[in-house]
């Protein structure tokens, strides 16, 4: 298994995947890299494999040593250190998004190929075991025909890291959709079985936090380190909502990180002529059966899904096969992103 690798990005991801990379057996984190030496520093004195903080990400590709590279950066720096990266010789594993838009995500997985080296995404939920289950009932016509998907990615103030790279679009490429909305329709395409996007409408507002100055949160603002009210942009969607017609099936969803209800909704519906579930997200989920006309509540063990990925990425790089959250294998999402944004941006339906 490939074990000498770097981290580019040391903030709250990173401290994630960190975690995760603890009981992997043999890897090495040589480097770990930020601009911000304090957080690469932080990165190398909690953990005890991390043998190196550095700022600059170059001498980690310059190192014949380093065989992968954990991309961990905020949205905007993806495509540049992945294809930095990448014409060193490295394999990558990149966060989701792939990048701010998706022609630029095209060229990041042709760079992979072109170089025959692997290029991973951080789409998590492939490897959650309820998303897992949910994929092999689907193969196993427990559902019938899955006909229509709902998912609800919602809350109640709370716009993370407001005025900093969360909420400005040259940065981020987007809000709530881009943000959470990516997890949730990756996983359901996922589910579907790598569903072809047909055409799709959809609206995006920016309504809570326009002025900033007099916005409140609800709870303790996340990423409040890279927040700045005074001085800072929000250009981005706090509320999301749209429908998507697909080869498989028709999805709607509503996302929200600022809604004035006090309610925290996270769950995807799938709807088949036979069967029916509802995922609530990170957990379990509840199966109807049409026939029997019975509810079953799932209760299996949940691993943690970013060492399964983690894990997944190195084995991929060891063996050249490629894995469920290859680049390849994750597009169909950023293009779904990206002209969800594009419908919103012109205010009506789009075709892909």
């Amino acid at each position: 298994m490939k074990n000498i690798v770097a981290i580019v990005g040391c903030g709250r991801i990173a401290q994630v995947h960190l975690h995760a990379m603890e009981k992997i057996e043999g890897l090495r984190v040589k480097y770990a890299c930020d601009l911000i030496e304090e957080k690469a520093l932080k990165a190398k004195n909690e953990y005890s494999f991390v043998e190196n903080a550095i700022t600059d990400y170059n001498v980690a590709l310059n190192d014949p040593e380093v065989q992968a590279v954990w991309v961990l950066t905020p949205n905007y720096a993806h495509y540049t250190v992945t294809m930095d990266a990448l014409r060193a010789g490295k394999h990558v594993f990149c966060e989701k998004p792939i990048t701010v838009n998706y022609a630029l995500s095209c060229e990041m997985a042709e760079e992979a190929s072109k170089r025959g080296l692997m290029l991973n995404i951080g789409v998590c939920n492939r490897y959650h075991a309820s998303v897992e289950k949910l994929a092999e009932m689907n193969k196993e016509g427990k559902f019938g025909n899955i006909y229509h998907v709902y998912c609800s990615f919602r809350n109640c103030r709370s716009i993370p890291g407001l005025g900093g790279a969360f909420t400005t679009k040259s940065q981020s490429g987007g809000g709530v959709l881009i943000d959470w909305g990516v997890h949730f329709l990756d996983l359901i395409l996922y589910v579907l079985g790598g569903a072809k996007l047909e055409n799709l409408t959809c609206d995006a507002y920016n309504e809570i936090a326009k002025d900033m100055k007099t916005y409140k949160h609800k709870s303790e603002m996340w990423a409040s380190e890279t927040s700045d009210i005074e001085n800072g942009t929000n250009d981005v969607d706090d509320f999301i909502s749209g429908y998507v017609r697909t080869d498989k099936a028709s999805i709607s969803f509503n996302g929200a990180w600022a809604q004035n209800l006090e309610k925290n909704e996270m769950f995807v519906d799938f709807l088949g002529d036979k069967g029916g579930a509802r995922l609530s997200y990170g957990k379990q989920f509840t199966f109807f059966d049409g026939e029997t006309l019975e509810t079953t509540e799932s209760d299996h063990e949940i691993p943690n899904m970013f060492r399964k990925e983690d894990i997944a990425f190195l084995e991929s790089c060891e063996n050249g096969i490629k894995t469920k959250s290859n680049i390849a294998n994750v597009l169909e999402t950023a293009k779904l992103l990206d002209y969800l944004y594009r419908s919103a941006d012109i205010r009506k339906e789009v075709q892909c």
